[in-house]
C-alpha cells in the first residue's frame, strides 16, 4: 500500500480519500457475506482479502494525515477485546453466551454513556440489520419482551393497523405502519434466534432462482413471460419450486 501511494505509485490510488473509499468498504463487506452464503472457501478468502485491503488502505491515508497507522488500528481493537472480555482476561464469571453479550454491552454502555444505549448502532446499516442491532442494544439495558410471544402479538396488531391505513388510502400512514410491521417482524426473528436480514436474503435468492427458471422455460417455447396467462405462470412457478426441492433448479 505504501508503494501504491508513493511518488511512483498508482495515480488512481493516490487520488483516493477516506470519503471516496466509503462505497468500497460497503461493497466489499457485502461481497464477504455473499461468499459466506455460497459456502466457497476460495471465494471467501478472496473477498476477505478485498475487505482487508480497505482497512489497510484507509489506515494508510490516516497515517498520511498524522492521525494513526495500521498498528494503531490493531492495538486499539486488541485493547478493546481485552477490556470487554473480563470473563476471559479477568476474574468475572459468565454462564453462557447470553451472559457474555450482556456483560459486553454493559461495559460498552459505561464507555459510551454520553451517546446512549442506541448510539453505537450505525445509521447506514441495512434497515433489517439495524432493527436487530437496536433491539439487542435495548435488550441489554432491560428494554425488551421476555420472549417471542410479545413481538408475535405485535405483528398481528401492526398488520391490522396496516390494513386500516390501506383501507383509508392514507399513504403516509401506510408507510408508517409498514415500517412498524417490519420492525416487529425483525424483533420476532431476533427473539427466535433467526437473523431477518439473512432470512430475507435467502428468500430473495430463492425468488431469483425460481424466476430465472421460469424465464428459461418460457424462452424454450420461444416466448416471454408476458405471453402466458396467470394460471400458466402459476404452474410454471410451481414447477420451479419442485425443481428447487429436488435439486435440479
Amino acid at each position: 500500500m505504501e508503494t501504491l501511494l508513493g511518488p511512483n505509485g498508482c495515480p488512481w490510488d493516490r487520488e483516493q480519500t477516506l470519503e471516496s473509499l466509503r462505497q468500497y468498504v460497503i461493497e466489499e463487506a457485502h461481497e464477504v457475506v455473499e461468499a459466506i452464503d455460497h459456502g466457497k472457501p476460495e471465494m471467501l478468502r478472496e473477498e476477505l482479502g478485498d475487505l482487508l485491503l480497505q482497512v489497510v488502505f484507509q489506515a494508510a491515508l490516516t497515517e498520511q494525515q498524522g492521525w494513526f497507522d495500521i498498528d494503531g488500528v490493531v492495538e486499539a481493537i486488541t485493547e478493546k477485546l481485552v477490556r470487554r472480555h473480563p470473563w476471559v482476561f479477568g476474574d468475572e464469571k459468565v454462564d453462557d453466551a447470553s451472559g457474555a453479550i450482556n456483560s459486553w454491552e454493559a461495559i460498552k454502555a459505561k464507555e459510551k454513556k454520553e451517546r446512549g444505549a442506541l448510539g453505537g448502532v450505525p445509521v447506514a446499516l441495512p434497515s433489517l440489520l439495524r432493527a436487530v442491532r437496536m433491539g439487542e442494544k435495548a435488550s441489554a439495558v432491560g428494554y425488551d419482551w421476555p420472549d417471542a410471544g410479545g413481538p408475535r402479538a405485535k405483528i398481528d396488531e401492526e398488520l391490522q393497523e396496516l390494513d386500516e391505513a390501506a383501507e383509508q388510502g392514507d399513504l403516509a400512514a401506510l408507510e408508517h405502519e409498514l415500517g412498524d410491521l417490519l420492525f416487529a417482524l425483525a424483533t420476532y426473528g431476533r427473539k427466535q434466534g433467526v437473523d431477518p436480514e439473512a432470512a430475507l436474503r435467502g428468500s430473495l435468492n430463492r425468488f431469483s432462482e425460481r424466476f430465472r427458471h421460469c424465464e428459461l422455460a418460457a424462452k424454450s417455447e420461444g416466448k416471454g413471460l408476458r405471453d402466458f396467462d396467470e394460471d400458466a405462470l402459476d404452474a410454471m412457478w410451481e414447477r420451479a419450486k419442485a425443481a428447487e426441492r429436488d435439486g435440479s433448479l
